[in-house]
């Protein structure tokens, strides 16, 4: 659910927000006040285009908020945005709302934050998607695209869903195999030849047998083996300086004292000293003792595990070449090389075009189109019983839409084999049953097509809850008796979903839980608009207004009040 949205110098719109509870919500003004805008701020919160003509004269961008609750959704729904806020790194705030922006520069650039992380425009695409669905001119043309018409028929039946995941898994093995198959045998002599160079490669990495870090530890010890004499030479010196010639296999001289011995020597001239100072200067000079024998200890390892054999540089550095010589070839580092290594092998492991292998294959394409036909002919069987449900299910709700003899069918015919199906669906509609149905396309007007939308809307939204709907005027073209009926499905539809509704007709607006009106103020150089939530008695006014402007008459009043009261009255009976 939509709970909050703020709106800053988006066209006429200065600066708006509004609080938007559960429930069928309205908005109203006169043309031109901004209500469009209030559309356009929640297509840009679910990741729509931006359009820098949109930002208001004079200012350097517009920025659209709005925060999203998700305390009511069902499990699964719950799940799919956490894992899409997740996988941004964004998280839920203390109200258990995650909190979206857009911001729109007037320069063109955009950007987008969904829970203060910043995110591309489609993550908010896709988190919207599962909270937050916009009807308006534009999408009730996308109705008249077959595959939204297919998509309608799907949504209709929960049953089809497992029929099509069902599908779709053997549909992408079988068009990975039948484009292996017709890789293998319409490009036998280029994988032959790529085959001959992975062999030879993988032949050559092996004869070599490289390890991983293999590469980094030959240039440690080269260069070890390199400076080895006068590293040896530092070593023993520095041995020597510390225990004497003796440590070397040497003899000492009087005159050559240790620097072990002279340290131990004032050591034990100062630990039975009389003076506590002395005495502590001998326990630093015992610290001392102790870390010269770890460095002879050290030195003497260091010294010990230095290459004594002659032709071990050499040797070390031709297997260096020999790694070179790979690395040259195949990647930058032996880890790259042996990544190329299993990948090749793979690679090899598929692109075998023996006949036996070409055989098998084709009788895997087969068995795998055998059952995509079988799981066709049962998603199509799904289909077409649920096709004839929704026809009439819709064709019920049309008649209460002052539609009262229209049929609307929904028919399958065969198509090629697809993602989702081998099925094409065109939703028809006649305006009697005496007369041959025709393409939405070619059969309904805009009002119809208002109506039509709506109607598929209430039925298809009968098995979910917890989402917001927003409608741009879905009452366009509509008016008298269509436009109550119009109102009570709104306000039906409302019952389970948040439902948000841009509307002229006072019809429709008397059946809102939430009034919000947008106004303009007209000034000398500018318009400004704003948003406000109308109390009862600020209603009834409104809806006077909206009946041919009758808001400063008593009896526009009167009849905005018994409008108004009849609504509200219809809509506690439906809670009942």
């Amino acid at each position: 659910m939509l709970a909050e949205i703020a709106i800053s110098n988006l066209g006429v719109i200065r600066h708006a927000s509004a609080e938007l509870a559960p429930g069928l919500t309205v908005l109203t003004g006169e043309t031109g006040a901004g209500k469009t805008m209030v559309v356009t701020g929640l297509r840009l919160l679910t990741g729509g285009r931006a359009d820098a003509s949109r930002v208001r004269t004079g200012a350097q961008e517009a920025v659209v908020e709005g925060a999203l609750s998700i305390a009511d959704l069902p499990e699964s729904t719950l799940s799919a945005v956490h894992a899409i806020a997740e996988g941004a790194g964004a998280g839920p705030d203390e109200n258990g709302e995650y909190v979206v922006s857009r911001a729109v520069k007037a320069t063109g650039r955009s950007s987008a934050h969904l829970g203060g992380r910043k995110v591309p425009a489609a993550t908010l695409g896709d988190l919207a998607g599962h909270l937050l669905t916009i009807h308006g001119q534009n999408d009730q043309l996308r109705l008249l695209a077959p595959e939204q018409q297919l998509a309608a028929l799907d949504r209709f039946d929960p049953a089809i869903a497992q029929k099509l995941s069902s599908y779709r898994d053997v549909y992408v093995q079988w068009r990975e195999a039948s484009k292996d198959l017709k890789d293998r045998t319409e490009k036998r002599l280029e994988l032959a030849q790529e085959m001959d160079r992975l062999r030879f490669a993988i032949e050559e990495i092996d004869a070599v047998a490289p390890v991983d870090g293999e590469d980094a530890d030959l240039v440690a010890t080269i260069n070890r083996l390199q400076d080895v004499d006068a590293l040896r030479e530092a070593a023993q010196t520095a041995l020597v300086a510390i225990d004497g010639a003796e440590a070397v296999g040497g003899y000492s001289t009087e005159a050559e004292e240790a620097a072990s011995d002279l340290v131990g020597r004032a050591q034990a001239a100062l630990v039975g000293a009389s003076d506590e100072e002395l005495r502590e200067l001998g326990v630093r000079l015992g610290e001392v003792a102790g870390v010269l024998a770890d460095v002879s200890a050290e030195l003497g390892s260091f010294t010990a595990d230095l290459p004594t054999d002659p032709d071990e540089l050499e040797r070390l550095l031709q297997r260096q070449q020999e790694l070179k010589g790979l690395t040259r070839k195949y990647a930058p580092d032996i880890a790259g090389v042996l990544a190329w290594r299993e990948k090749a092998g793979k690679r090899l492991s598929k692109i075998d075009t023996s006949e036996e292998a070409i055989d098998e294959l084709k009788r895997r394409v087969a068995d795998l189109e055998a059952e995509l036909k079988k799981r066709a002919a049962a998603l199509t069987k799904a289909r077409n019983k649920a096709a004839k449900n929704l026809g009439e299910a819709v064709t019920e709700e049309l008649h209460g839409l002052a539609m009262p003899k229209a049929q609307l069918r929904v028919e399958l015919a065969e198509a090629k084999f697809g993602r989702d199906g081998a099925d094409a669906v065109e939703i028809t509609l006649a305006p009697n049953s005496a007369l041959e149905p025709k393409p939405l396309a070619t059969s309904a007007s805009g009002g119809e097509l208002s109506r039509v939308m709506l109607a598929l809307e209430v039925i298809l939204s009968e098995s979910s809850a917890g989402g917001t709907l927003v409608f741009d005027e879905v009452d366009a073209g509509v008016g008298g008796r269509a436009a109550v009926e119009i109102g009570r499905r709104l306000a039906r539809l409302a019952l389970r979903h948040q439902v948000i509704v841009v509307t002229h007709l006072p019809q429709v607006a008397a059946y809102a839980n939430t009034h919000l009106h947008v106004s303009k103020d007209v000034g000398d150089e500018a318009v400004t608009s704003g948003v406000g939530n109308l109390t009862d008695e600020q209603r009834i006014e409104e809806l006077a207004r909206m009946m041919a402007g009758l808001d400063d008459s008593d009896t526009g009043r009167a009849h905005a009040a018994e409008l108004f009261k009849r609504a509200q009255r219809e809509v506690e009976e439906m809670r009942a």
